[in-house]
């Protein structure tokens, strides 16, 4: 009776730490989410343009739409719907376009990163600096066709390959430029915040969510779809 008992305590004890344990790592658990979370730049200041200043950005927007119209139908590039990065805009704020020509509207809008660039050409979060020498690390400005996708290690694990189609662009393929996401890239404006230089080595990169909903539409595609990064 006494050995039967004796097992009995060690079984209870052995459940017992079983439970603590299990609670710590619960604890645990949740304690890195919320670091996961926080580390997401969030702004409870959100400052919003003033009328004058939303309706210039619609009306470049447009104008961008309509050459951009033009250029797909001259060079057979896909005439349902293009990407338009307007580098002007605040790096916190929307500056990723995706233009519906059939509707004459933008369809989807996001933040997109620009290249933190190197040594005496860096970027900062304010003022973007370009370049298309490989090893830059800076965004190229210019026309580019969207071409393949392929495994990423970044974001949702999908790219696609970028053509650059002008001068200022023409080395993006070899300088392995690409269309991506990165998970910290938040899905909502961030202003005045800017988004952290580093999160781009000249790749457009943009958040999860977005990029899923474009890896949809690309997919489909039947021609090259534009993208067009200006400032």
């Amino acid at each position: 009776m006494k050995k039967i008992t004796t097992m009995k305590k060690i079984v209870i004890i052995l459940i017992v730490l079983v439970l603590i344990l299990s609670v710590f790592a619960l604890i645990s658990g949740n304690s890195n989410s919320s670091r996961e979370i926080q580390s997401v730049p969030i702004s409870n200041n959100i400052v919003s343009d003033s009328q004058e200043v939303v309706e210039e950005r619609k009306t470049r927007i447009e104008e961008k739409a309509k050459e951009a119209l033009s250029f797909c139908e001259t060079n057979d590039c896909n005439t349902d719907f293009c990407i338009l990065i307007d580098m002007k805009i605040h790096s916190g704020k929307y500056r990723m376009f995706v233009y519906d020509f059939k509707d004459q509207k933008v369809e989807r809008k996001a933040l997109v990163t620009h290249g933190s660039g190197k040594d005496d050409k860096k970027s900062t979060g304010a003022e973007p600096l370009f370049g298309n020498e490989e090893g830059s690390l800076l965004t190229s400005l210019g026309k580019y066709t969207i071409g393949d996708s392929a495994y990423s290690r970044w974001g949702i694990n999908v790219h696609y390959k970028l053509h650059g189609l002008d001068t200022s662009n023409s080395n993006a393929f070899k300088r392995i430029i690409v269309l991506h996401s990165y998970t910290p890239v938040p899905s909502y404006e961030i202003y005045p915040r800017h988004l952290p230089m580093g999160w781009s080595w000249g790749c457009p990169v943009t958040d999860d969510r977005t990029m899923a909903w474009l890896d949809s539409k690309l997919r489909d595609v039947k021609k090259p779809v534009l993208l067009w990064i200006y400032y």
